[in-house]
């Protein structure tokens, strides 16, 4: 499935608590990838994630990428 013609993207954690996770992400309005993700969980604190240089592409020639690496940041407490 081509992720990208849907406004969308894999967002892979590549490291970190949610190390080999993926999540699905909206492009921003400006059809990019985000810089950087917060992920809540359900104990009261968040993690931040900042975008890595890898990107994969469904196919040769995409504008957009299906899959993009993140790196872990910091976890914030609420």
């Amino acid at each position: 499935m081509d992720t990208s013609s849907h406004g969308s993207y894999t967002a892979k954690l590549i490291d970190g608590p949610l190390e080999g996770k993926t999540v699905a992400t909206a492009f921003l309005d400006s059809g990019d990838p985000r810089p950087r993700l917060e992920l809540n969980t359900d104990a009261g604190k968040h993690y931040v994630y900042s975008r890595a240089a890898g990107l994969e592409f469904e196919t040769p020639g995409d504008s957009r990428p299906s899959a993009v690496d993140y790196r872990f940041i910091e976890t914030v407490f609420d």
